[in-house]
């Protein structure tokens, strides 16, 4: 079992559960689907990127190597989230109002004609920024759970000097 790995599922999951929990309870219209949706606090990239990161740091250390790259990785995703993908969301809400205001044109003007979408295009992709420092609080936090609830090997005395000393092989 990859635990690292484990671990980073787990952050996304447990955020997409709070996505979704609020309109559980709330009652409110919502299907299986919710638990795939983008965008929302707390962010699930997020979330899964600084748990993966911080088990690795927490494992391997925080001048690893692995964890210079799983932070890189969190940093990238994170400022894609809040900064790309966001801004897509934002103007496929205009271009959604656009259909409305094109439909409200074509029933003025007999004349002219527009196919209807079928289906609008999905408006949250992205992230603000405290939906970004939400998922990477939980993150944080799930990285610590699984690392101080990893199962650790005890050695006796003898087995330790001899870790601490033995040449690691080619």
């Amino acid at each position: 079992m990859n635990r690292a790995l484990w671990t980073s599922l787990i952050g996304i999951g447990a955020a997409q559960l709070l996505k979704v929990s609020p309109k559980i309870k709330d009652r409110e219209d919502w299907s299986w689907t919710d638990l795939m949706a983008t965008g929302g606090m707390p962010s699930s990239h997020a979330a899964g990127v600084v748990s993966l990161a911080s088990y690795i740091g927490l494992k391997h250390g925080f001048r690893s190597d692995s964890f210079a790259v799983a932070s890189l990785l969190g940093l990238i995703v994170m400022f894609d989230a809040m900064g790309i993908r966001y801004h897509a969301g934002q103007i496929a809400g205009e271009v959604n109002e656009l259909e409305a205001t094109v439909q409200n044109l074509v029933r003025d003007h007999p004349d002219h004609h527009h196919e209807k979408r079928e289906k609008l295009l999905e408006e949250r992709l992205g992230h603000m920024p405290v939906e970004v420092a939400g998922g990477a609080l939980l993150g944080l936090t799930v990285g610590w759970l699984s690392y101080v609830t990893e199962p650790r090997v005890k050695l006796d005395a003898w087995g330790e000097l001899i870790k601490k000393w033995s040449l690691p092989l080619p």
